[in-house]
């Protein structure tokens, strides 16, 4: 039996119309070849294969042994080429069972989710999203063997492998806020202002260093940061009954406004802007269902980049 890296694989069609005609004029027509031209073919299989595959007999060409133990294999191989080269069929949201798992930092669930799930809700019923945490290690794996479909993030922190896909969604930048009626602080904090404060920091694991810090560090200052907790949840409620300040992307803190009395301000700390990114494997780049996926995500991302920063 020929080794798999040495055989060729072009044979195997030849093979299957062969033990269906079991008749090289006939195989022939079929595969729109000459006579001479097929009949080379079997030569090449016979090869190949180190078996004579069709043997003439009184009631004409037989398979021998090898050949008929090979028929529904090769053939249920032929069938699965011809199913993956198929063009994928259209994606129908409103009749799919599809499920979905999206990687999302609780920032983006809150950004993105709501939205997301209104869409899914109005336009594909029986869509299911299942949301996951990002985790430190980026989640390479799971994005090629498709049990994770996207993630969403900032995507200096994430820093994706360069030959996964990587889509801009939208900008932020850092601010922070504080209970409308803080007694020390009723406009843009001045540098001295924002380090006399105390502050509050969302870490979710629980370290006491974020971008601000570092970027402190290097000015040789430091703040003074007596609560960590690590979500968003919780938060805007702890800093509307406090005297703390709170420093996060811009957005949520707009968002963080519309349910609490707190005012936005700018940080006065020269940051970069965040860039917020949708990351997926070429995989399934040209999968329908996933294309479709990301087009709502990417329609979102648009909404929320028309909105300005006004900091």
């Amino acid at each position: 039996m020929a080794n798999l890296r040495t055989f060729d694989l072009n044979l195997l069609l030849a093979f299957d119309v062969l033990m269906r005609e079991r008749n090289v004029t006939r195989a022939a027509e079929c595969m729109f070849v000459t006579q001479s031209a097929m009949s080379h073919t079997l030569h090449r299989l016979r090869q190949q294969l180190n078996d004579p595959v069709l043997v003439k007999s009184p009631a004409g060409m037989q398979p021998t042994a090898l050949a008929l133990a090979l028929v529904e294999p090769v053939r249920s191989l032929l069938q699965e080429m011809e199913r993956l080269l198929e063009t994928p069929q259209a994606f129908d949201p409103a009749s799919s069972q599809r499920r979905f798992t999206i990687a999302a930092t609780d920032y983006m669930e809150f950004l993105i989710l709501p939205e997301l799930s209104q869409l899914i809700e109005q336009t594909a019923p029986g869509v299911d999203i299942h949301v996951k945490r990002t985790e430190s290690a980026f989640p390479l794996a799971q994005l090629e063997n498709g049990s994770l479909d996207v993630v969403l993030g900032f995507a200096s922190v994430l820093n994706p492998p360069a030959h996964l896909h990587c889509e801009h969604l939208f900008m932020d930048r850092m601010a922070c806020v504080v209970r409308q009626d803080h007694p020390n602080i009723q406009a843009a904090p001045s540098l001295e202002d924002y380090l006399a404060g105390t502050h509050m920091l969302i870490s979710r694991t629980g370290d006491k260093l974020g971008v601000i810090d570092e970027k402190l560090t290097e000015l040789g200052l430091e703040r003074r940061i007596n609560f960590i907790v690590p979500h968003f949840l919780s938060a805007p409620l702890i800093v509307a009954q406090t005297h703390m300040i709170l420093s996060l992307p811009y957005r949520l803190a707009v968002a963080f406004q519309k349910l609490v009395p707190l005012q936005v301000l700018p940080v006065p700390v020269s940051l970069p802007d965040y860039d917020l990114a949708m990351i997926w494997h070429p995989l399934w780049e040209k999968d329908p269902a996933h294309g479709w996926l990301r087009e709502q995500i990417s329609s979102i991302g648009r909404k929320i980049s028309a909105s300005q920063i006004s900091l």
